[in-house]
C-alpha cells in the first residue's frame, strides 16, 4: 500500500510537472507579448492583483521592485459565488473581501490551474467564525465557483505563468467589493451591515491609485481591523 501511494504521488506530481510545462511552451510567448505591450520586460519583478466583485473584474498588474506598477490586463469573471460582502463562515459561498496574498500554486487543480488566496487572513481570523472560517479558496481557471473566482482557462494561463515567474515574492492579492471611490461607497449605502467595513477597506484602494503599490497595513489584534502603515 505504501509503495502504490508513493508511485501515485510520483505520478501525479509529473503529471503537474508536465501540465505546467505545455502550458509554458503553449502560453510563454503571449505572456512576453502582454508583458512588452505594457512596456515592461518578462520575467517581471513584482506582480499585484486586484478584484472587484460588483465589477466582476480582475486586474493583473507588474512592474518594477520597488516601482510604480503598470496595469497589464484586466480579465473578467466567468464565474463568482455569493454576493457583496466579506466572507465569515465556511459554507457561506462568499469570495472573500480584504487584503490578501497568493501564498501558492497548484498546477493539480480540477479547475486547470489555480492559485490560493490566504483566507482567513489575521483580520478574518478575528472577524470570521472561530471554529469554522472556511478556506481552500482560489483564483482558478474553468467557469465555476464556491467562494472562488474563476476566469476561464486561457486568462488562467496567462496570471499564472506572470506571477510564478515573478521575482518578488509574497504576491498581493486584494479584493474589493467594487472601485472604492466616493462613488463607488456611495453606490454600496444601502448595505448597513458592510458599510463600516467598506469604509476601512477604502484608504487602501485609494492609496493604490495614488501611488500605484499596494498600500502597506497592520491588523489590528483586538478588532481584525486593516490599519494602513
Amino acid at each position: 500500500m505504501r509503495l502504490f501511494l508513493l508511485l501515485t504521488l510520483v505520478a501525479t506530481s509529473a503529471l503537474a510537472r508536465d501540465k505546467v510545462k505545455e502550458v509554458r511552451a503553449r502560453r510563454t510567448a503571449d505572456v512576453k507579448a502582454l508583458v512588452e505591450k505594457a512596456g515592461l520586460t518578462y520575467p517581471v519583478d513584482e506582480v499585484y492583483l486586484r478584484g472587484f466583485k460588483k465589477d466582476r473584474q480582475l486586474e493583473l498588474w507588474a512592474g518594477r521592485a520597488g516601482k510604480p506598477l503598470v496595469l497589464v490586463k484586466t480579465y473578467p469573471f466567468c464565474a463568482a459565488s455569493g454576493e457583496l460582502g466579506p466572507k465569515r463562515k465556511e459554507g457561506d459561498l462568499q469570495v472573500p473581501e480584504g487584503l490578501y496574498e497568493v501564498p501558492s500554486f497548484n498546477p493539480y487543480s480540477d479547475y486547470h490551474l489555480s492559485m490560493k488566496v490566504s483566507y482567513p487572513n489575521d483580520s478574518d481570523r478575528v472577524r470570521s467564525d472561530a471554529k469554522r472560517p472556511g478556506g481552500l479558496i482560489y483564483l482558478h481557471g474553468n467557469c465555476a465557483s464556491i467562494g472562488c473566482i474563476a476566469i476561464e482557462d486561457e486568462p488562467i494561463e496567462e496570471v499564472y505563468l506572470l506571477a510564478i515567474d515573478a521575482r518578488r515574492r509574497p504576491i498581493r492579492f486584494d479584493i474589493f467589493p467594487t472601485r472604492l471611490t466616493a462613488e463607488g461607497l456611495a453606490s454600496l449605502e444601502d448595505d448597513a451591515a458592510n458599510a463600516a467595513f467598506w469604509k476601512e477597506l477604502a484608504p487602501a484602494y485609494t492609496a493604490f491609485e495614488a501611488s500605484k503599490r499596494p498600500a502597506a497595513f497592520t491588523v489590528s489584534k483586538k478588532t481584525g481591523a486593516y490599519v494602513l502603515k
